[in-house]
């Protein structure tokens, strides 16, 4: 038997050129899109439709129904509540970035929303879609079947993979990333996920609502056939605080992260009261550093305190053979993150 990917030693690549039909659903609210998800079989919610359309184009996911929720109103915009905000699942990533409240109170996520591919896409692509996205491992997404696509094997994870991009903590079986650069932001915030379903609305803290292939190897969140992101919501808890944003990648545009930090930060005389710090791209889900948090609290918000709290948040990190470098680049964003005067 032959692999058809492999020719001569050398992977090929595998290029498709047309979607497979579907059955497509335009819901007016968010009732109506629950109870078509209910009533099909093989369905797949789309907003944006930029992770969604490179999975159809590729014949790699076929749906037979589609659920567009561009339609619903009441899964758009961004709204106040108090001293707290209301983000719709389906507002767009520009919005995000450039909405005065974001920006006046909880910058964090706009500078994330903002870092997100191209101006074009930041337009098309929603906070949810997003957040929700699946890994961009090429291996997984080429079609090959690996443990996240049902298989038996991790092909980034053998001996000659090329796996630069891929996980240095959190890994089992699937050393596969997630790609979201809000999901960290948030997670930094600490923000709650509003999902819905026809058993009603479940609120999700967000370090909760992503998991890792250890919990379930095939999902990346806790969504479930028939739920819906509806709403992000973020309480006032860590408004007005210093934040620290960074997030780094080969380009500056179009591309995914190699290491993000996200980080809140309360001070008092220079002296930290208390901290939320979240890291993406090292782990196959967004990484909260609470034993940081803990170790921060109470020390001088300069290099030394910013020196331990690297060391430590790269404690156990096992690279693979092409990304080393993500435990010093690791130990650098999150030094700059508790230092003062970060550059």
């Amino acid at each position: 038997h032959r692999d058809p990917h492999l020719e001569g030693g050398r992977t090929m690549a595998v290029i498709r050129d047309m979607i497979p039909s579907f059955q497509l659903f335009q819901p007016t609210s968010v009732d109506e899109a629950i109870d078509v998800l209910d009533r099909r079989d093989n369905t797949w919610v789309l907003a944006g439709g930029l992770d969604s359309i490179d999975w159809f184009k590729d014949r790699i996911k076929r749906p037979d129904a589609v659920v567009e929720l561009t339609g619903i109103a009441e899964l758009k915009g961004i709204r106040t509540s108090g001293d707290a905000l209301e983000i719709g699942a389906a507002t767009t990533l520009h919005e995000v970035a450039t909405n005065d409240d974001v920006r006046g109170k909880f910058g964090l996520l706009a500078q994330a929303a903002g870092d997100v591919a191209t101006p074009q896409i930041r337009n098309q692509g929603t906070l949810g879609g997003n957040l929700i996205q699946d890994t961009r491992c090429w291996y997984y997404r080429g079609g090959w079947p690996c443990y996240r696509a049902g298989g038996n094997i991790c092909y980034a994870g053998t001996p000659r993979s090329m796996n630069r991009e891929h996980c240095v903590t959190g890994a089992s079986r699937c050393v596969a990333v997630n790609g979201s650069d809000t999901a960290a932001a948030l997670i930094a915030l600490g923000a709650q996920m509003m999902v819905r379903s026809s058993s009603g609305e479940r609120i999700y803290d967000a370090e909760e609502f992503f998991i890792g292939p250890a919990i379930d190897i095939e999902r990346m969140t806790v969504l479930e056939p028939g739920d819906i992101l509806t709403h992000v919501r973020i309480p006032g808890d860590w408004g007005g605080a210093r934040f620290y944003w960074k997030k780094a990648r080969d380009r500056k545009s179009w591309d995914w992260a190699l290491v993000s930090v996200a980080a809140s930060i309360f001070e008092s005389e220079g002296v930290i009261q208390r901290a939320r710090i979240s890291l993406n791209g090292v782990a196959p889900y967004p990484l909260r550093l609470t034993e940081v948090e803990d170790l921060i609290q109470g020390m001088p918000a300069d290099d030394d305190t910013g020196i331990a709290a690297g060391e430590l948040a790269t404690r156990g990190f096992r690279p693979l053979r092409h990304n080393d470098f993500k435990v010093p680049l690791t130990r650098s964003l999150v030094r700059r993150a508790v230092r003062r005067d970060a550059v």
